[in-house]
């Protein structure tokens, strides 16, 4: 546990600041994300960043504490985040079939969706008697993956283009400044 350990700690500092942040990017333009003129979509990239820097922040602070399990804490984290997702997909669905939103908005959500579903596998992996390093580890990469996740979500919220390898490799010069 000992590199595990240093991993929760670095993790935890990362995801107080990001979750810091994230306020102080809401703020900025409450009622583009809390408003009465709020839209579903920005709404809930909110609460996928939120969901992800929280699934990182919480693993990694209570697997700092002695005797909890990191097994428990992924577990219990990883069922909640599940719940989000189907929440979100549930609101975001029937958005994307009228076409009031673009099915690509959809796609974080799977993307959470699958962290969690492999959070939840690995940590009842850990939970079994005899301990397991690939569990762990694969609980600490999809720490970071959250991390990911959740930056990329928070760039869409504050109006930042989507980034993605089709759109790097569409139009290099338009990124650079410059006119075709």
């Amino acid at each position: 546990m000992g590199s595990a350990q240093e991993f929760f700690v670095a993790s935890a500092g990362v995801a107080g600041a990001l979750i810091g942040l994230l306020f102080v990017a809401i703020s900025v333009a409450p009622e583009r994300v809390l408003g009465p003129e709020a839209e579903d979509v920005h709404a809930v990239r909110a609460a996928a960043t939120l969901t992800a820097f929280t699934n990182a922040l919480t693993v990694s602070l209570f697997s700092l504490i002695p005797g909890v399990g990191t097994g428990n804490v992924a577990t219990a984290v990883a069922v909640v985040g599940l719940l989000f997702v189907a929440g979100a997909l549930g609101r975001l669905v029937p958005l994307a079939r009228a076409r009031e939103i673009r099915r690509s908005e959809l796609i974080p959500m799977f993307g959470l969706l699958a962290v969690f579903v492999l959070q939840l596998q690995a940590a009842i992996r850990l939970d079994i008697k005899e301990p397991n390093p690939d569990a762990l580890q694969t609980v600490c990469i999809l720490v970071a993956v959250c991390f990911l996740i959740g930056i990329a979500r928070a760039w869409e919220l504050v109006g930042g283009p989507r980034v993605n390898l089709l759109n790097v490799l569409r139009n290099p010069r338009e990124r650079a400044g410059d006119e075709p």
